[in-house]
């Protein structure tokens, strides 16, 4: 059982600084020429210079310490900053605010999400759990759809979501992204969302 946070005093920030290390040096194990055929806790506890229950201990598992990668970089990228793109009352601006923290959050670390994307391809409980953070996005997807276009059929507003869908992907920015600047990658994503969401549906 992990001990209450009110009893930790002093150990917290060691505790904090061991969390820290292991992640980097998940990370680390991750971007190495081994990369994802490599990746287990074994190595990841042996990189960290921990022992492997101190990683057990942390993350509960291999697929736990994915995820906290995963959620890691989430923050570095400021995801958490969707939660104001839905108080815009403009949709077409809220929409340009949702492309715009998905590029930023894409960006902050390619190489390591392209390794991430990879390790998931190997593990089908980590492709389960990055594809419920996907369906998190099309959530948010379809709330903007809804208010882009209140009137459009279903069958419409399903296929504008998966093209957003599809145009906010780490896939898509990460074939633009070279030779771009987050903001050109950004805008080009931003006008090709606005053509997908007002192109006339098909006859």
């Amino acid at each position: 059982m992990s001990p209450r946070p009110y009893r930790l005093g002093k150990r917290k920030p060691a505790i904090d600084e061991t969390r820290a290390r292991i992640l980097a040096a998940g990370a680390a194990l991750l971007l190495s020429r081994e990369g994802a055929s490599r990746f287990s806790i074994d190595a990841v506890a042996k990189r960290a210079g921990v022992a492997r229950m101190t990683v057990y201990y942390q993350f509960g598992s291999k697929l736990g310490l994915v995820e906290a990668l995963f959620d890691d970089v989430a923050a570095r990228g400021k995801l958490a900053d969707l939660a104001a793109v839905f108080a815009d009352p403009d949709p077409r601006g809220a929409l340009d605010s949702f492309i715009a923290v998905f590029v930023r959050f894409w960006m902050t670390d390619r190489a390591l999400l392209r390794r991430l994307s990879a390790l998931a391809g190997l593990d089908p409980a980590l492709a389960a759990a990055l594809n419920e953070r996907i369906g998190w996005r099309r959530q948010g997807l379809r709330v903007l759809v809804q208010r882009l276009a209140p009137t459009a059929t279903a069958e419409r507003r399903d296929a504008m979501i998966d093209t957003l869908a599809m145009l906010t992907g780490f896939e898509t920015l990460d074939a633009l992204a070279e030779g771009r600047t987050t903001a050109q990658a950004a805008r080009i994503i931003q006008h090709l969302a606005r053509a997908a969401v007002e192109k006339p549906a098909a006859p």
